[in-house]
């Protein structure tokens, strides 16, 4: 299968829209969508074609644009920093909640659940963010995209401004612009990666796309394009023969412990009533689903699923040329994995189906999948540290004081979301008295405002032996009780941060913390008393 790969450099930000967030905010995808890209190919080809409408009944255009055996506009992903395509992180891979990225660490273990292993009985697995990976120097690596968040009012376009909202008396619905909505876009100064396949015998289908992209370099892609959004430059175009998506042949994954499917991207399917089914595969399904059927159908084979590591979304989109919005579907998650027991398998086999895919609309990239994929069961996990250009200092000491002011708001943020946490695990332990925790809350509060922890260690005498240790530990190292005390770290306007930097310590901010964290144990021990 005939591969043309080709980058896009975000020259705006771009607002390829999803369902996610508020009623009045439009969050991007974290990818290009490849119905997106075909939609600005077809464009091209009208205008290249001069035509004002596509004739659905011509073959080329068929095999073009809507054939999903003949054409496939992949979704662009992330590239990487050696130029290679980033994937979705599969559902499987998890990590202890307590571990995260930080300057002392940039790496952490990974475990992946699909794979034969048991999981320490230590560790408390979470699952990570939605976000991307490649293999970079034979190391698991991270990327995650930057986004911009921009605010926006909605104007009147004669008067060029809002207009005061009024009711109107017929309909008794608020008429008039001003409403205020948040665009949370791909930033710009980003390279995403994309493929088109073309499965066509010959080189024809290949060559017209080839020249569609080069006509132009800079291509519009998205939504509020009027507005500042989606200026993109098409970079690199190579036409490559034998594209493999995960860079793995598929005679080196024939003999595997079990039979897995990994979706590269989101999964449109149709159960037997025609209606759409998200449902993942399991071992105690009565009947097969309908991913089940795809695959046996695909196949010629009977599977028997064991285990599933999946998630469903809702994806729509937008048809210019109707003017209108498309029908909402349910998918499956790309990231998602599905383990059956093991199956005789040929590389042909395995090729057919990843070049193919399954599923609805494969040609506007979803339905990819990796077969026998990923064997590791556990790994380093090492996140890309972007190269920032150096800020500009900021030229005013009004500027200096305000970003200060900011930094110092939200590392007071992180360290109450961190604090509301320990609130609900931590508990002072002992049988204490209902006023000895009263006590202990008023002396608590009497040394809040300055951060002084002795006076609330000079009450600890009258407590039970094993309720003092506790409290000493907390009063005299304030902060130990904070997991990753180096993860709390906050940069505004080259101004970073620390909870440990010497302005805390000056205004004693953990041991002030630390006095909230026993104020709120207190307060809780009594309620649970009564």
């Amino acid at each position: 299968m005939k591969a043309i790969i080709f980058s896009l450099h975000t020259q705006q930000p771009l607002l390829a829209t999803s369902f996610q967030g508020d009623p009045n905010s439009d969050v991007s995808y974290s990818f290009i969508p490849g119905s997106m890209i075909r939609g600005a190919i077809i464009g091209r080809y009208m205008k290249q074609r001069q035509i004002s409408d596509l004739d659905l009944s011509n073959d080329e255009v068929k095999r073009l644009f809507f054939d999903s055996n003949k054409t496939q506009y992949l979704n662009a992903y992330l590239l990487s920093h050696e130029e290679k395509r980033t994937l979705p992180i599969p559902y499987s891979w998890h990590k202890h909640k307590d571990n995260e990225f930080s300057e002392v660490s940039d790496s952490i273990l990974v475990y992946d659940r699909a794979q034969k292993y048991e999981i320490p009985e230590d560790v408390e697995p979470k699952k990570l963010e939605k976000q991307f990976w490649c293999l970079e120097e034979q190391e698991y690596t991270l990327y995650t995209i930057s986004r911009r968040i921009n605010i926006h009012n909605q104007r009147n376009r004669q008067k060029g401004r809002s207009t005061q909202p009024k009711i109107n008396r017929t309909t008794q619905q608020r008429e008039g612009e001003g409403t205020i909505f948040r665009y949370e876009a791909i930033d710009a100064g980003q390279k995403f990666q994309a493929v088109i396949l073309c499965n066509n015998d010959n080189d024809t289908d290949a060559q017209i796309i080839n020249i569609l992209l080069n006509s132009s370099l800079n291509i519009w892609l998205g939504g509020s394009q009027s507005a500042g959004y989606g200026h993109t430059k098409i970079e690199d175009v190579k036409l490559v023969n034998n594209w493999n998506e995960i860079d793995l042949t598929a005679s080196d994954r024939t003999e595997h412990d079990n039979f897995t499917v990994t979706l590269l991207s989101d999964l449109i399917l149709r159960d037997e009533w025609g209606q759409y089914s998200v449902i993942p595969t399991s071992n105690t399904n009565k009947t097969p689903v309908p991913l089940t059927q795809e695959l046996e159908k695909a196949l010629n084979t009977k599977l028997k699923p064991k285990c599933s590591y999946a998630s469903s979304n809702i994806v729509g989109g937008f048809n210019r040329k109707w003017g209108l919005p498309l029908p909402q579907v349910p998918v499956l998650s790309a990231g998602s994995i599905f383990v059956f027991e093991n199956i005789d398998i040929t590389p042909e086999q395995i090729q057919q189906l990843e070049n193919q895919g399954i599923g609805e609309r494969r040609n506007e990239g979803f339905g990819r999948i990796a077969i026998n994929w990923l064997t590791e069961e556990y790994f380093d996990l090492r996140k890309h540290q972007q190269k920032r250009s150096d800020q500009p200092a900021l030229e005013n000491e009004i500027s200096r004081n305000l970003a200060y002011k900011m930094a110092e708001r939200l590392l007071e943020q992180k360290l109450e979301q961190v604090l509301l946490k320990e609130i609900g695990r931590l508990k002072i332990e002992g049988n204490i008295s209902n006023s000895q925790l009263s006590r202990l809350q008023l002396v608590a509060r009497q040394a809040l405002s300055t951060g002084d922890c002795n006076i609330v260690l000079s009450l600890l005498d009258n407590l039970p032996t094993n309720a003092s240790k506790q409290l000493e530990e907390w009063l005299k190292n304030p902060g130990v009780w904070i997991p990753n005390q180096h993860n709390i770290t906050v940069k505004m306007a080259g101004i970073e941060r620390k909870v440990t930097d010497e302005i805390a310590r000056e205004n004693k901010l953990l041991e002030k913390y630390t006095l909230q964290l026993i104020i709120a144990v207190a307060k809780k021990a009594i309620k649970e008393k009564k």
